[in-house]
């Protein structure tokens, strides 16, 4: 839960920090969506890149030698992801989405990869609907907000990367975010 809340607070700082103005453009100001696309299009290609680095035969793998009762297996993990982008950004407006419990039947690699991306896209079209008007508005009854829901969706997606590289590890496999160049 502390890991949980340090990414929250880290999510909601960084978009601060890529919103400050260099010293050739001080007093320009970025647009929300562009500065929480970036973050998403970060988040995605690690998230990606550790996705596919799983081989097909490894996608049922959970760890069994501890207490991982009743732990996702990897494929359910990057299942968890996509449909979480689909529910995290239902209600923006964004064009394309699609019933998360469709996703729960997939169970290839080739079906849950393409799941992923297609939810990143999906996000990636909701994030750029972000304004400086509507960022910090209300929306629905939990009275959260565009820029609380982006932050928070990347936390949380942390937390599932984090699972992701555990288990590649536990495979032998280098998380690609994590291997030297020209390896």
């Amino acid at each position: 839960m502390k890991f949980r809340i340090a990414l929250l607070a880290l999510a909601i700082c960084c978009p601060i920090a890529y919103a400050q103005p260099s010293p050739g453009t001080m007093g320009t100001k970025a647009a929300p969506a562009e500065v929480y696309d970036h973050l998403l299009s970060n988040l995605q290609r690690e998230i990606v890149g550790a996705a596919d680095a799983m081989p097909a035969d490894k996608y049922n793998f959970a760890p069994t030698q501890g207490d991982f009762k009743g732990v996702r297996t990897f494929g359910e993990q990057v299942r968890h992801l996509a449909e979480s982008n689909y529910n995290y950004f239902k209600d923006w407006g964004a064009p394309n989405y699609v019933d998360p419990k469709s996703i729960e039947k997939l169970t290839s690699k080739d079906d849950i990869m393409k799941a992923l991306r297609d939810s990143y896209a999906f996000a990636h079209a909701a994030m750029n609907t972000m304004t400086a008007d509507n960022a910090f508005e209300q929306m629905g009854a939990r009275k959260q907000t565009r820029a609380g829901i982006a932050a928070f969706s990347m936390a949380h997606s942390m937390d599932h990367y984090g699972q992701l590289v555990e288990y590649l590890r536990m495979n032998g496999i280098i998380p690609p975010a994590s291997r030297k160049s020209g390896m």
